[in-house]
């Protein structure tokens, strides 16, 4: 009988960013295939607790470990050892013993890592079907770090990085069955790093619960005040995130507010840094840090605005604001890998001009940015439902769905 190994870098549940969500629908793919044996990590203890509260029923077995190693360690320890930090932030003895112990017993049969610092936990001797779900080219994202930095010594560590890591990549590709990616873009870019070809590395793209993003359910008022509110999501402690929301208030708003005065800019996400709360001082800009529930936020929204100077992959953002019928306003970088025409369901924009001059249209346009949400919405309901996403998935492991 088939038994997968589910090897994840942040435990799934609950499924409230980007990584946790492609990875939350990953396991419930997989264990409508087979049993599945979670081995995951976990930024705190009450992280790890949540998710084993939830996720333990429905696992053969489940062991979550807690993170433990700072960021000066992790880089002291991989410039010593000569390999990637990011392997050593996520590496924990305890769950490699799990790991070891598990696949003694002899009953795993097909092994899915999701994230490329999991890849360390990857038996060497193992004989039966291995997924490599990278999601994004983790190199190239550190490469375009360096080249954006040129601050000594954060040069010197984004380009070390995106060294060390592509390597690793690479090496860890040619091992392994297949490598999956969030996009094709993603996919096509991994191969001619690679040099592996199509078969060995394939693009499967994330979904959206049009379901639970469904702007026809009603939701609790948000964001006392008047005036046209645009509305940013995201994991408020990511470099990206970070530097879209400061780019968006320095040089985008104040051109919104000369045609808009009482325009007002929401910042959505948990755990922002120190410099995205003190964003919240700025006439009309509110930084709300972690919220239970971002839909009533986006339903609230004018326009939702994703000013991203560094995105990879499918940005899980842009769909549940597509799937909640909101317009949207996207950066190029955001917009790529979003299978959707710009002008018909949302507006790309390539500089800060562009982009205020989209959420000007929008304030002004109720109407039109209303017919282009709902064509946003029509959009995600026929091209990213999860089921049709993550269906190639069987046919990879070899294993009848």
């Amino acid at each position: 009988m088939a038994e997968i190994l589910f090897l994840v870098h942040r435990a799934p549940w609950p499924p409230d960013r980007g990584d946790r969500i492609r990875s939350w629908h990953m396991f419930q793919a997989l264990a409508k295939l087979a049993p599945v044996h979670v081995a995951a990590l976990a930024d705190t203890k009450a992280d790890a607790a949540i998710a084993h509260e939830k996720m333990a029923p429905l696992c053969k077995t489940l062991a979550i470990e807690v993170r433990d190693v700072s960021r000066p360690l992790a880089l002291a320890q991989a410039v010593f050892r000569g390999e990637p930090v990011s392997n050593r932030l996520f590496r924990n003895a305890a769950l490699a013993e799990h790991v070891g112990a598990l696949m003694a017993l002899g009953t795993v049969t097909h092994i899915v890592a999701f994230s490329g610092q999991m890849a360390q936990y990857l038996p060497k001797d193992f004989g039966g079907p291995v997924l490599m779900d990278f999601v994004d080219v983790d190199s190239a994202k550190f490469a375009t770090y360096a080249e954006q930095d040129k601050r000594q010594p954060l040069n010197w560590v984004h380009a070390r990085e995106a060294r060390k890591l592509g390597a690793l990549e690479a090496k860890v590709a040619r091992a392994v069955d297949t490598s999956l990616f969030v996009s094709e873009a993603e996919a096509a870019l991994f191969r001619l790093q690679s040099g592996l070809d199509g078969d060995r590395v394939r693009a499967v793209e994330n979904g959206i619960d049009t379901d639970r993003f469904d702007p026809v359910r009603r939701f609790g008022a948000v964001g006392e005040g008047e005036g046209p509110l645009a509305v940013f999501t995201g994991q408020m402690d990511y470099r990206p995130n970070i530097d879209a929301v400061h780019w968006f208030v320095a040089d985008i708003l104040p051109l919104i507010r000369a045609v808009h005065p009482a325009a007002r800019f929401a910042i959505v996400g948990r755990a922002p840094s120190e410099a995205v709360r003190a964003l919240g001082v700025i006439p009309g800009v509110i930084v709300t840090g972690e919220v239970p529930d971002v839909r009533p936020w986006l339903a609230a929204a004018d326009a939702v605005v994703a000013p991203l100077l560094l995105a990879r992959g499918v940005q899980n953002k842009l769909l549940e604001a597509m799937a909640m019928a909101r317009p949207v306003v996207a950066s190029a970088a955001a917009a790529t890998g979003i299978d959707a025409t710009p002008d018909e369901h949302l507006l790309v924009a390539d500089d800060a001009e562009a982009m205020a001059a989209g959420v000007v249209r929008l304030f002004d346009d109720p109407a039109g940015a209303d017919r282009m949400g709902w064509a946003a919405r029509e959009r995600m309901i026929a091209r990213y439902g999860w089921d049709a996403r993550l269906a190639p998935l069987a046919g990879l492991l070899g294993l009848a769905a």
